[in-house]
């Protein structure tokens, strides 16, 4: 594990103490779980940014109305 050294504002050092002792939890365990949640958010909003990109692109409907055609080939006369 490696060591980082940051500076935080006085106020936003005081709501980490607080929730930390709260917690019952060290400072350090507490700012990792929150960069944990706060980079997966990230991660999802840029999923989701994609997912919004492609649905503005000719393109890529097309490739998927190509698929689901296919698929749909494939799938039993029942499951229609």
């Amino acid at each position: 594990m490696s060591t980082f050294t940051s500076s935080l504002p006085d106020d936003l050092l005081e709501m980490l103490s607080d929730q930390a002792k709260k917690l019952a939890l060290p400072k350090n365990k507490l700012i990792e779980n929150a960069l944990r949640i706060y980079l997966e958010h990230l991660r999802r909003a840029e999923y989701v940014k994609s997912y919004k990109t492609s649905s503005e692109d000719e393109e890529m409907i097309s490739l998927a109305e190509e698929g689901m055609a296919d698929y749909l080939k494939q799938l039993p006369d029942e499951a229609r």
